[in-house]
């Protein structure tokens, strides 16, 4: 007989899960409607906390972002960023109201996390990440996901939050060394992430990987992980991540040790995920070719995404005053130095072109840069092509419903909602 990943269950604390984690995806793609169905359905679906005033001034009509432009808009013409700071009053207000907003309709038994990445450094690094995870703890929400970064001193920013040993938390890792660091960090607290996301190669968006990726694995860091935890007596789940693209995909994956698999590319396509539905059509439309791993991110991190991005070498002047997500301690964002770079060289020229690095800010705001895993090339595969040539939109129970009871690497298709071509 056959195995189903519907015949395992990832437990966590009291909890027993259906082994489906849908992933974090920035900004606002994993919508809180995604994460809600997940939940629903019993498993764990998440929220990012990517942008957040901007995601709350678009689900809420607050005006965050327009009071931070307001309040930095004699700074606009400068090429030091560093006076650009974010309110953090508002940051958690901001955070509390996304996170309300989603925990308030929450049904069934599963899991909502946020994913909460360490490369949003804000102009002030701890400062921010601090607000937002607390903000995130004191809202409500089920457990945070530490995202790109090694986040090697972030549980101690929320040590002495009340719910520091009650919520779950995790932390995505791509390699053992960088668990090992974690918990050795970690050590003086006590306290062990209640799971482990190992996040391999073919993974969408930011990568924990070189431009070497491709040399590695993601089921040989997975058994080796899972070793690990073993031989330390450690009882952790290990999640596995990045290129699971059927359900007979993720039984391997726990057939290997996993106790749960977390998936994304497949619910881009879906009704719940937030992007647009135009830009769901050019997920369906890309063949594997047009899919790329480059180095365009200012975070310094490799980042895959479908080349056609509009992002992709636009010189867009930056917007720190609203946005700056990216600055660093010191209010440097290496798109800012890019652009200046390149305005210097073409003096008068009314629109440049940035080639080397993109504003991810505006860009990601906008949803101009298509971040996907490696099998988003297979989307088109999963649903029905319409009369008029686009494909069939899906619902995110159709595809969870996919990955839980799929056998024999078959992919089910949804029900026509019209007449197909």
């Amino acid at each position: 007989m056959m195995q189903r990943l519907d015949d395992f269950r990832l437990k966590m604390g009291r909890h027993e899960l259906v082994p489906i984690v849908i992933g974090g995806m920035g900004v606002d793609i994993s919508s809180a409607d995604l994460a809600l169905e997940a939940a629903r359905l019993g498993g764990v679906g998440h929220i990012s906390d990517a942008m957040v005033p901007t995601v709350t001034d678009r689900r809420y009509q607050t005006k965050f972002v327009k009071a931070k432009q307001a309040l930095y808009k004699y700074n606009m013409d400068s090429e030091d960023k560093s006076p650009v700071k974010f309110s953090l009053e508002q940051l958690a207000e901001a955070t509390r109201l996304h996170v309300e907003g989603t925990m308030a309709r929450k049904q069934g038994k599963g899991l909502i996390f946020i994913n909460c990445m360490e490369k949003l450094t804000m102009n002030a690094p701890k400062e921010t990440l601090a607000v937002r995870m607390s903000a995130a703890l004191d809202a409500g929400i089920d457990g945070i996901t530490l995202a790109a970064g090694l986040h090697l001193g972030s549980f101690a920013l929320i040590e002495q939050h009340p719910r520091f040993r009650e919520a779950k938390l995790g932390i995505i890792v791509s390699s053992l060394r960088a668990l090992q660091l974690f918990l050795k960090k970690n050590s003086r607290l006590n306290r062990l992430p209640d799971y482990v996301v190992v996040e391999g190669p073919l993974a969408g968006g930011h990568l924990g990987f070189g431009m070497d990726w491709a040399e590695y694995d993601l089921a040989t860091i997975v058994k080796e992980i899972v070793q690990y935890l073993q031989d330390e007596k450690l009882e952790i789940p290990v999640i596995a991540a990045g290129g699971i693209f059927t359900g007979s995909d993720a039984v391997r994956m726990l057939q290997l040790g996993a106790a749960g698999v977390q998936v994304a590319t497949r619910f881009t396509v879906t009704k719940e995920c937030g992007l647009p539905d135009d830009v769901k059509q050019e997920y369906f439309k890309a063949g594997e070719d047009d899919i790329e791993v480059n180095q365009i991110s200012p975070t310094g991190y490799p980042m895959r995404m479908i080349k056609a991005s509009p992002g992709i070498g636009d010189g867009i002047r930056p917007n720190c005053e609203a946005y700056g997500y990216l600055l660093d301690a010191n209010g440097k964002c290496a798109y800012v130095t890019a652009y200046n770079r390149e305005v210097a060289a073409h003096p008068g020229e009314r629109r440049i072109h940035v080639m080397d690095k993109t504003c991810l800010c505006t860009h990601m705001r906008n949803f101009e840069i298509w971040t996907c895993g490696q099998t988003a090339w297979r989307l088109k595969d999963t649903t029905h092509r319409l009369p008029d040539g686009s494909y069939q939109l899906l619902t995110a129970e159709h595809v969870f419903r996919d990955y839980q009871f799929s056998v024999d690497d078959q992919v089910a298709l949804p029900e026509p909602t019209l007449t197909v071509a």
